[in-house]
Order: C-alpha cells, then sequence, then structure tokens
C-alpha cells in the first residue's frame, strides 16, 4: 500500500496558538487513526517514518509536535543533550495531555471513534503514551523505550508503575535490554494488574534503544502492527 505524501498543518487552539500536526494518509479508506509521539529530541526523521510506516499499513496517522516554540521547529535532531533536556524540562504535563487530545479530535473529526484510536510513543512519547492509555479512552497503546518508570521526569505525574495499574486499553511496551529490566519487570507486572491485554519485550541492544539494529528493528516494528491489527476494529 502506497501512502499520500507527509504533511504539517497547523490546528487553532483556544489559547490562540497553534499545534503543528505531521499527518500521513493510506491511499485508499483508513482502517482507523493513530497517533505517534514524538521522541526526547522532537518529530524527528525517525518519527516522521514511523508515520509514514503506519500509513502504508493502512492507517491514519498524525504525531503532535509537543514543542511549540519556533526555536525548536518541532525538532532538535541536531541540539545539545542540555538543550533536548531543557526542552524536555519546560514541557507541561496538563498541556501536552491537551496536545494529544487536540490530536485524538483531530482523528475524532475524519469519522473514528476512540475504539479505532492508538498511540504509539518513542523514548519520551512512549512515556506520555502510557499515561495517555491510562487517562482516555482508547483502543490500544504502545510505549517504546519509555522513561520515568519509578520516577516521573515531571513532578505533576506520577511515575510509570503508578501509572499503569489504571490502564483503559491494551497496552504494549517494548524495551531494550540494556534498558532496567528489573524495572521494566515490575512495570510489567503493574501493567497486567490492570485487567487489559498487555505484554512487555525485550530486544538485544548495547544501548536503551535497539533501533540501530536492523533485525531487532524490523521485528520490533512488526510486533507494532500486529498490536494494533489485533486491538483496533
Amino acid at each position: 500500500m502506497t501512502t499520500t505524501a507527509v504533511r504539517t498543518e497547523g490546528v487553532p487552539l483556544t489559547d490562540g496558538g497553534e499545534l503543528r500536526l505531521t499527518v500521513a494518509e493510506p491511499d485508499g479508506a483508513a482502517r482507523g487513526g493513530i497517533v505517534v509521539l514524538q521522541e526526547a529530541r522532537g518529530v524527528t526523521d525517525s518519527i516522521r517514518l514511523l508515520v509514514t510506516g503506519l500509513a502504508a499499513d493502512g492507517w491514519l496517522a498524525v504525531a503532535p509536535h509537543l514543542y511549540r516554540d519556533a526555536d525548536a521547529g518541532g525538532d532538535l535532531a541536531d541540539g545539545s543533550e542540555a538543550a533536548v533536556a531543557e526542552h524536555v524540562g519546560s514541557l507541561d504535563p496538563r498541556q501536552v495531555m491537551d496536545d494529544c487530545d487536540t490530536a485524538f479530535g483531530w482523528l475524532g473529526d475524519q469519522g473514528f471513534e476512540a475504539d479505532r484510536m492508538g498511540v504509539l510513543g518513542f523514548d519520551l512519547g512512549g512515556t506520555v503514551a502510557l499515561h495517555v492509555a491510562a487517562n482516555r479512552t482508547l483502543g490500544a497503546a504502545i510505549t517504546v523505550a519509555g522513561s520515568g518508570i519509578e520516577s516521573s521526569p515531571w513532578s505533576s505525574l506520577p511515575a510509570l508503575v503508578e501509572t499503569a495499574p489504571e490502564l483503559t486499553c491494551p497496552w504494549l511496551g517494548i524495551y531494550s535490554e540494556a534498558s532496567d529490566t528489573d524495572a521494566v519487570a515490575r512495570l510489567r507486572d503493574a501493567a497486567a494488574s490492570s485487567g487489559k491485554a498487555t505484554d512487555v519485550v525485550f530486544y538485544p541492544s548495547t544501548g536503551y534503544r535497539f533501533d540501530d539494529d536492523p533485525e531487532s528493528a524490523a521485528e520490533a516494528w512488526q510486533r507494532v502492527l500486529n498490536w494494533f491489527d489485533a486491538h483496533l476494529r
């Protein structure tokens, strides 16, 4: 299945600002809608590839730009670690959740009900994806390499192990074997206590990211597609 060109459009907000959305549509009727949440460096080329890949599999995919300031431009791919940390620290979790709601609302305007919407987040976005899945109604969620498992990056949000028992939908966690596997195991158990379908898988890697290994990346991507296939109907 081919996709239309990726585009970025602005959605006006009630505070007078604008939320940018990077969008990719399938060639034909979409099976559902998926919100893709950015990594710490923003809506990078890697995130755009996720958006286009989901569209190629038949989903209407949209990535909200959580960094609204003009200097960031939605992408800190070439920024220093200090600049990235500064932008992460400057995020207001309430605004982030509002921006996620705007993205889901945009999908709703395209005709999708909540049970045909999913969320996929990588890194920073993986952390947010689990919070979304515990506080909003949707069909499925996936966290890839989400941090904040036992200590939240934001004082106004609990750690993921505290949030996971409140999951409202099926959730898949994908982590590197180089991460704190004991902490991820506790997250797995907390998620299972929600009573929803949950799974956690590990992939070999020398770092917290595993997407630098083509075989691991390909297998993880297939798991992502299978999870949405199974739970968004």
